[in-house]
């Protein structure tokens, strides 16, 4: 018991560690994992708000010689996050029962002999019946077994997961939820005659301050804090002179400390430049994420589905520990009100604000309303311990029936969370560059799939560093072709009047002044072009599938005259000419996981569609060898693909 009282945080998040190394990702994953990772590795700019907690700590992280691939180190790094994050999540628990008193953890009872009014008339004394059946009274292996448990419900939540896996910022950022809580109560609890208080308030504040730098999100916990301390301060003088010493001297300075990194690295033409936020124009532009804030309060819609998603996977993330969640709440709101205020502003303050955000991969955005559950079913845990003991049954049958959610949860999130064998990334971004001839370009928007990862294959690993991926959807911005002329000279010779004029038309609109968008659409799409007729008797140039499906279909990117596109294994290759054009065999190599998700399908659909194009245009050419070695790879490796009947007819002859 000793060492459970001594160690029980710690091993909790051990628990956790270990099974997130069961589950870790090998290699880079989808969306910003290979830019994240370049960045950090590199001491580059990341995209806004550009997280410089996280590429400091991450590039010290870097630094440490083991001997596996650095992407696998900072993959790592990401479940040293969470599982520290589980740790300081559980003290925070500890800390809480034992301070009740604090949050009011004491409820009122109705007297069930006469009414308050017919016990005035008779003369006697009214005064509330305690309940003396509160967690107030809870012996103290239960507060251990409690807050352990309520650990590992956050730990194996789903979403909590999934960010201990792979390369993400915010497995830092659950990391700096758990710590900011953890301090702020920390402070809160602390008597207002106590020396040490202030000292308490100024290391939130400097908590606080970091985790603004790492994520903006941290401002989920405003509202929440606010309300702790107000109701501990009021609106007296001492508590407001505190309050400016607080941001003024401890929150800005460190805040503004860290950012500076920015600035100062930029200056530097890193060679990954999100932003080049060399001056306070482009440094406000890149901090406040201002590319970004067009899919924020779109409209009532985006919050309906915003919402109406999170609570249809709500049960998903806890399974069967979602009714303790829920059962804490009741509690919470009975017996400890202070602190179901404070929890419940948490959760729906960050769920009302994350919920606005109109995007797709909206689950990390969750994250603080699913920590603030986490605390809630505290409540309920404890509750069950002891309605189990009024009913004479021992506290391991309560510890048991724990245990039992705690294996559900984890066995139900486990399939979903297993990584451990995902290379599929890896797999397919490298064997979209190896489709390339020498020295080519690769034109694409395929960022979650091909260009972020891209990123760390080329730059870090030096795998075809040669190939030249551009983002077309980079383009337009003024930032990237800075970071076009800095990685790839010579790419921009033949058009640097078009970027010009280009950048004097975007000027506007990066400021938020009035600007002439025909004037910049015709520009941007002329540059698409002009970059392929400028570069095309230089190099092989390829560009991707989703820019033939959509933009050529639309009109909205023209090949120059006299061109036309081939399918070459995973790209379109342009060329001049009708002539029949010889490509490398499909010996690439690609494999699927087990678990299907929308990225993985993605992949597949499209490697199985781009076999069966070049399967057509063997056909075209009378190949009918070449057309049935395509569609052979394509039933061999990519079984849940659909080949066209009229590709299967023609091959089946």
């Amino acid at each position: 018991m000793n060492l459970l009282k001594k160690y029980y945080a710690v091993l909790t998040g051990l628990i956790v560690f270990i099974v997130y190394l069961t589950t870790l990702a090998p290699s880079v994953v989808e969306i910003d994992a290979g830019e994240l990772a370049t960045v950090q590795i590199m001491l580059g700019i990341a995209h806004p708000t550009g997280y410089p907690l996280f590429t400091l700590l991450g590039h010290l992280f870097s630094l440490i010689p083991f001997h596996f691939s650095k992407i696998y180190q900072l993959n790592l790094l990401t479940a040293i996050w969470c599982s520290l994050g589980v740790m300081v999540f559980v003290y925070t628990c500890k800390l809480i029962l034992d301070n009740l008193n604090v949050f009011e953890f004491t409820g009122k009872a109705k007297t069930r002999q006469l009414s308050k009014k017919a016990r005035r008339r008779k003369g006697e004394e009214v005064k509330p019946q305690i309940n003396t059946k509160t967690i107030q009274t809870i012996e103290e292996p239960v507060k251990y077994i409690a807050s352990m448990a309520a650990g590992l419900l956050l730990g194996f939540d789903r979403t909590f997961w999934n960010q201990g896996n792979a390369e993400e910022v915010y497995s830092l950022q659950a990391f700096l939820f758990c710590l900011i809580i953890f301090s702020l109560l920390k402070a809160y609890i602390t008597p207002n005659e106590d020396k040490g208080i202030t000292k308490r308030w100024l290391i939130f504040a400097a908590i606080l301050a970091l985790g603004f730098t790492n994520h903006m999100t941290t401002l989920f916990v405003l509202p929440a804090t606010a309300y702790l301390y107000f109701d501990k301060f009021r609106f007296k003088s001492e508590g407001i002179k505190r309050l400016f010493v607080m941001i003024f001297l401890v929150f800005l300075p460190i805040f503004a400390a860290i950012y500076l990194y920015l600035p100062i690295r930029a200056a530097q033409n890193p060679i990954l430049n999100w932003g080049n936020p060399v001056d306070f124009e482009r440094f406000y532009r890149h901090v406040s994420g201002w590319q970004f804030q067009v899919w924020f309060f779109k409209s009532t819609d985006v919050l309906k589905k915003q919402l109406s998603y999170f609570f249809s996977n709500l049960f998903s993330e806890f399974n069967i520990g979602l009714l303790i969640c829920l059962y804490g709440i009741f509690i919470s709101y009975i017996k400890a009100r202070k602190f179901f205020i404070f929890n419940i502003t948490l959760f729906l303050f960050a769920l009302l604000y994350a919920s606005n955000y109109d995007i797709v991969d909206i689950d990390s955005y969750f994250l603080m309303s699913y920590i603030a559950l986490s605390f809630f079913a505290l409540f309920g845990i404890v509750e069950i311990f002891y309605k189990l003991r009024e009913k004479k049954y021992s506290y391991a049958i309560a510890t048991g029936a724990a245990a039992i959610c705690i294996l559900l949860q984890s066995g139900f999130n486990y399939k979903e969370n297993d990584l451990k064998d995902v290379y599929t990334f890896e797999q397919f971004s490298k064997s979209t560059i190896n489709s390339t001839l020498p020295n080519s370009i690769v034109i694409t928007y395929l960022w979650d799939y091909l260009v972020a990862s891209s990123y760390y294959f080329q730059i870090v690993e030096k795998y075809r560093p040669d190939v030249t991926v551009v983002d077309k959807e980079l383009l337009r911005r003024s930032w990237y072709y800075v970071q076009l002329k800095r990685q790839h000279p010579g790419l921009l010779d033949g058009i640097n009047s078009e970027v010009d004029m280009f950048e004097d038309a975007l000027r506007p609109f990066e400021r938020g002044e009035k600007f002439d968008s025909n004037l910049l659409e015709n520009l941007y799409r002329r540059i698409m072009t002009d970059l392929i007729a400028t570069n095309a008797d230089k190099k092989n140039i390829y560009i991707s599938p989703e820019l033939v499906e959509v933009e050529m279909q639309k009109g909205e990117f023209v090949l120059p005259e006299g061109y036309s596109i081939v399918p070459d294994n995973l790209l379109f290759r342009v060329v001049k000419g009708k002539e029949y054009v010889p490509v490398k065999d499909p010996n690439f190599i690609i494999k699927f996981p087990h678990t299907r998700t929308k990225y993985i399908d993605f992949m597949e659909n499209s490697t199985g569609t781009m076999l069966a194009r070049r399967a057509l245009y063997e056909i075209q050419f009378n190949r009918m060898d070449r057309a049935k070695m395509y569609v052979k790879k394509i039933k061999e490796e990519f079984p849940n693909y659909n080949i066209p009947q009229e590709l299967m007819q023609a091959t089946e002859k």
